[in-house]
């Protein structure tokens, strides 16, 4: 466990969670313990925010399977999405024209990257497929207003100004909530500024350096069960729901 912060200046009153690595095992299954444990904690009351470098169709499918009502940051914080008076509502907070032109210059450049499959539904950012050269990535786009972002699965670019951090202040300032009331789980350093900002910041052993040094808490266990042990540690859930 980290010592970052001595307490915890509020109860916690929500969740936020990565998928990838965190709800998930090394092969990107979905923990149906951590499911579990997410759909208690909305049956009492917290609220569940869906906070990930995905798409939006697969993070909302996720989001429906697992009975969750609270929004959902995609894109790496490129977009919100929130049930609005009974309507599907989608805000955009980056310009993909933007990442396009810097993935263009990348490629003129001769930096060898390509983009994901699931980039043909990707609506603000680019993603890049791994293994690519984070640091010759991050020289070429130096003063373009793009930044470069490693989630361990990918390397996302997105104009400068966006990200998980700025779109959970939005989503979660419409539920009257900050960041400092909630528990967030994350693993990568696309995570690393909302975990230093939550309640109760916890990562993984699999998590990155930098998500680790962010964290409250570091889990024993890896994964979604490190996951699983987070939320425990918290105090949202009994020790003994699992």
């Amino acid at each position: 466990m980290t010592g970052r912060r001595p307490g915890r200046r509020s109860p916690l009153r929500a969740v936020v969670t990565d998928i990838d690595g965190t709800l998930t095992d090394p092969t990107r299954r979905l923990n149906t313990p951590a499911v579990e444990l997410l759909r208690q904690v909305q049956d009492r009351g917290v609220a569940v925010v869906l906070a990930t470098g995905n798409v939006l169709p697969v993070a909302l499918a996720i989001h429906r399977s697992i009975g969750l009502t609270g929004p959902i940051v995609a894109e790496n914080g490129g977009l919100i999405y929130r049930k609005f008076e009974g309507r599907d509502v989608v805000e955009r907070l980056a310009r993909r024209s933007v990442a396009m032109s810097a993935f263009r210059k990348l490629r003129a450049d001769g930096i060898p990257v390509r983009q994901l499959f699931t980039d043909r539904w990707r609506e603000t950012e680019v993603a890049i497929e791994q293994p690519a050269p984070l640091r010759a990535i991050r020289a070429a786009l130096a003063g373009t207003g793009v930044v470069a972002e490693p989630t361990g699965y990918a390397i996302h670019l997105m104009e400068r100004g966006a990200g998980k951090r700025t779109a959970l202040a939005r989503a979660l300032g419409r539920l009257d909530l900050t960041l400092a009331d909630c528990f967030v789980a994350g693993d990568g350093d696309n995570d690393v500024a909302m975990l230093r900002a939550a309640g109760f910041g916890a990562s993984f052993p699999n998590g990155s350096a930098r998500a680790r040094a962010a964290a409250d808490y570091v889990s024993r266990r890896p994964y979604a069960d490190g996951f699983v042990e987070a939320l425990m540690v918290s105090g949202l859930v009994p020790r003994s729901g699992r």
